[in-house]
């Protein structure tokens, strides 16, 4: 369900909002953090792990038209042994948190999860079970 109050805004670390905008994975929270930020900007609490790279996709236009100082930050040669070094000279350039706001309404998809993971994986590699 999408924010009626569209000023809504949240401070997220500045490694969840560049894991968005970088496409790597530079948040302490990892994948939670990642998660985290794109439910909260797209509005859809029920978004499953495998379709966050999707929804991120979908934010990082507007987080970046929200920080364009982020355009060009590369994370591509952060590895477990200079994170915390590179995370840091992040902080120092940007601040540790930034404020972020939702994302248009019409611009995030909301879609079945399983009906995404049948078309990620094929149909005949996901069986649906039923618990109930």
């Amino acid at each position: 369900m999408f924010f009626e109050e569209k000023d809504m805004e949240k401070l997220f670390h500045i490694g969840d909002v560049l894991s968005v905008t970088t496409g790597y994975i530079v948040s302490s929270r990892q994948l939670d953090g990642i998660s985290d930020i794109v439910k909260f900007m797209t509005g859809d609490n029920s978004l499953c792990r495998h379709q966050v790279p999707r929804a991120s996709e979908e934010c990082k236009p507007y987080l970046l038209e929200q920080y364009p100082q982020l355009r060009g930050v590369d994370a591509s040669g952060v590895t477990s042994e200079n994170w915390q070094k590179w995370i840091d000279e992040q902080v120092a350039r940007f601040g540790e948190k930034l404020s972020v706001r939702p994302i248009p309404e019409e611009r995030h998809k909301f879609r079945n999860p399983l009906d995404e993971l049948q078309k990620l994986m094929g149909a005949d590699k996901v069986i649906p079970i039923s618990v109930y």
